[in-house]
């Protein structure tokens, strides 16, 4: 037979056992909620368009603009919709694994409302310089925010990972980033800097760029502008052929547009024949390169600007 005392005891460290499990449960529960709580927080993005609050980790993503499309798969991220490339329809061939099944939702320049509205986003990223008429349209589909411009690859990667929750993915990929950077340059060494044009030739005209996607990333790399060469706007139009000595340069990096190509070819070759593009520092030297439209323009992503540097890597005989 138990004693009083003794049946007291028991029951004492009975109770004392039962608290302490509970306890354990109440923490636990309470641990859990205090992790899952941060994907559920709201956070404002200031952006080209104002201030969105986000709540949580969107998880169906709409992106409107081929820098867009670029970095949500260098970010991780498969969108539920995207927009149509500019060639290479309906999606550019270097994207097209990351991005099968994805909903085209039209094109850069008039995407369809409708169907973005079917794909129930919870994000939409957009351009102002695209889509600032039908922003007040975005906004009610679903958070949207807008970048200031289509080939800033660096604030479309920065913007893109705030509003999704991707900060230490960033970090990463910006790391990657500097690290070929700087080897690209320390394998150049002596050969920086290089003065560099980027010409454009299109049907009935031709463009030089200037601070443009490729002409951030050349600056990036050690290159510089030719003189005159120093604009802040993303280049211009030319439509006569006594412009060319304004194209003189080190280096002429050029790519033909996709479209209408027989007669980009025929207005390509009416201006290299000229007497006056011969006597250009880069034609005479034999250092015009032919590149690619996508890598060095249109892609203006993270993943584009990669493969714009595997080229020069090519180009110059470097060892990746």
């Amino acid at each position: 037979m138990f004693s009083r005392k003794k049946l007291l005891s028991i029951l004492l460290y009975v109770v004392a056992c039962l608290l302490i499990v509970t306890g354990c449960g109440q923490k636990s529960s309470t641990d859990e909620k205090k992790e899952a709580a941060p994907t559920q927080e709201e956070r404002v993005i200031k952006h080209a368009g104002g201030e969105t609050t986000i709540k949580g980790t969107p998880k169906r993503i709409v992106t409107l603009y081929q820098g867009a499309n670029d970095t949500a798969v260098a970010l991780g991220v498969k969108p539920v919709g995207v927009v149509e490339s500019w060639d290479q329809q309906p999606i550019y061939e270097y994207l097209r694994t990351d991005l099968e099944g994805t909903t085209i939702v039209g094109q850069e320049l008039q995407p369809n409302l409708e169907e973005i509205a079917k794909l129930k986003p919870d994000l939409i990223i957009a351009s102002i310089y695209r889509h600032e008429k039908i922003y007040p349209q975005l906004s009610k589909i679903a958070p949207t925010i807008m970048d200031d411009t289509v080939y800033e690859w660096k604030d479309t990667l920065h913007l893109m990972a705030d509003a999704m929750n991707k900060q230490d993915k960033e970090k990463e990929l910006v790391a990657e980033w500097d690290n070929r950077v700087k080897d690209f340059k320390e394998q150049m060494g002596d050969r920086l800097p290089v003065t560099a044009a980027i010409t454009n030739f299109r049907s009935d005209h031709m463009r030089v760029y200037y601070s443009s996607y490729a002409g951030s990333i050349l600056n990036e790399l050690g290159f510089e502008r030719p003189k005159g060469h120093d604009s802040e706007e993303w280049g211009e139009k030319i439509t006569s052929k006594e412009r060319i000595p304004d194209l003189n340069a080190d280096t002429i990096f050029n790519f033909n547009a996709s479209k209408d190509t027989e007669l980009v070819e025929k207005n390509y070759k009416e201006w290299t024949s000229h007497p006056l593009w011969k006597e250009l520092d880069a034609v005479k030297n034999d250092k015009v390169y032919q590149v690619d439209e996508v890598y060095w323009s249109a892609g203006a992503g993270y993943k584009s600007a990669n493969l714009m540097l595997d080229s020069l890597y090519e180009i110059y005989d470097l060892k990746k």
